[in-house]
């Protein structure tokens, strides 16, 4: 085995997380049972330098724990609003107070309620105001949301 840069400085979770994927590959391959891989990542949990978790690997080939691995760059959140355009999220907003004011009339001036077929007609033609589309934005978003939780 290759000599462990500075055996004595303290190991991270990551790199915990690094030795242990490199132990479930030597037992994969067979190298080891799955006892001694019980013993062995019960070892590296409680390993707390590079020169512990090195007495691990020390009779296995390689791969061994790779130390201080550089993260993946972190995924940015992709925002809910993804796709809709913004002519589409006013109106999204717009139409259930159409609808509210436009029976809140009928009610209080005792106009022909004929009249709420404004609101139902500007829903009607929604695609041509709110874009293509606009009928499954919120099925889109709710499987984004889906998919977002399940990870």
């Amino acid at each position: 085995m290759s000599e462990v840069p500075s055996p004595r400085l303290r190991i991270s979770d990551q790199d915990r997380e690094s030795a242990l994927t490199a132990l479930g590959e030597h037992m994969t391959v067979g190298r080891i049972d799955i006892d001694e891989f019980g013993d062995r990542s019960a070892r590296i949990t409680a390993a707390k330098t590079r020169g512990e978790l090195a007495e691990i690997f020390l009779d296995l080939p390689e791969p061994h724990p790779r130390y201080d691995a550089p993260a993946g760059e972190p995924e940015k959140p992709v925002s809910p609003w993804a796709g809709i355009s913004p002519t589409q999220r006013v109106m999204g907003a717009l139409l259930p107070i159409l609808f509210i004011a436009t029976i809140a009339l009928i009610i209080t001036t005792g106009i022909t309620w004929w009249f709420i077929l404004v609101p139902i007609g500007i829903s009607a033609v929604g695609e041509g105001i709110w874009g293509k589309g606009w009928e499954n934005s919120h099925k889109k978003l709710g499987k984004q949301r889906r998919r977002e939780l399940d990870g």
